[in-house]
């Protein structure tokens, strides 16, 4: 009787050694994959919402500075002309020939300029683009690299959504503006970042017609974007559209 027992309680045999080793490795690799899942999600979603606010920050100052067009406490003729006046083309900040277009010397569907007389204590004093920054602002749109750009006082533009990728840092992938493969245009099936009304909300082209640039009461602002978080699904690039719809108070007051 005491064999017996001693017999029944004798250590595991092979086979089930090797059995509790595989299912114990199963297991493992279940546990360790859902941990993998749950970090690549966790980053997603942190790219994610980080791309989100990057294009929400960019559309509020973006419709803040444009919103503040036109501004001049002092009612002079201060108009600096903007790269679009012809015959000269270039970005200069000389006085402008069109002192009627006022503070948007340029109203393009994929850049505009806007000026206001904001002065050293935001009160104004006279004049534009002088020792006062950020009086003569342009936002403009490159749909070859798909970025933003703002410049101010007539300098060179500076990144600010997106990132020219000739000078991205190797290996870095930027939100990218993509309206013009995005088909977000204007009235006129132009890609367009910018879209012009008057006060009955009929829209213009002051792209093409300058001498509308005087009757734009409202700038509609579009941003499509394409975001460095792949849908899981389909294995792309997510793709988000925001928008906003700025009044140019100041613009209206002769």
């Amino acid at each position: 009787m005491t064999m017996k027992r001693m017999r029944r309680v004798e250590g595991f045999t092979l086979v089930e050694i090797l059995m509790a080793i595989f299912i114990g490795g199963v297991l493992m690799a279940a546990v360790y994959g859902v941990m993998i899942s749950g970090q690549k999600s966790s980053a997603g979603v942190e790219r994610k919402v980080a791309a989100q606010q990057d294009v929400r920050a960019t559309l509020d100052i973006m419709a803040m500075e444009i919103g503040m067009a036109s501004y001049n406490p002092f009612g002079a003729n201060i108009w600096l002309r903007g790269p679009s006046e012809p015959p000269d083309v270039s970005n200069d900040c000389i006085v402008a020939g069109t002192q009627a277009y006022k503070g948007i010397q340029e109203a393009q569907p994929n850049a505009i300029t806007v000026e206001m007389d904001l002065g050293s204590d935001g009160y104004g004093n006279g004049s534009i683009a002088g020792a006062d920054s950020n009086e003569v602002i342009r936002y403009a749109y490159d749909a070859t690299k798909q970025y933003i750009t703002r410049s101010t006082n007539c300098g060179a533009g500076q990144p600010f959504l997106g990132a020219d990728p000739a000078t991205a840092p190797a290996g870095t992938r930027n939100v990218k503006v993509i309206n013009g493969t995005a088909g977000i245009n204007n009235g006129a099936n132009v890609a367009a970042v910018f879209r012009y009304y008057n006060s009955s909300g009929t829209e213009l082209y002051p792209g093409t017609t300058p001498a509308d640039i005087p009757n734009i009461r409202r700038v509609d602002i579009t941003l499509a974007v394409e975001t460095e978080e792949r849908d899981p699904g389909t294995n792309q690039y997510r793709q988000m559209v925001y928008s906003t719809s700025v009044l140019v108070r100041n613009h209206a007051i002769n």
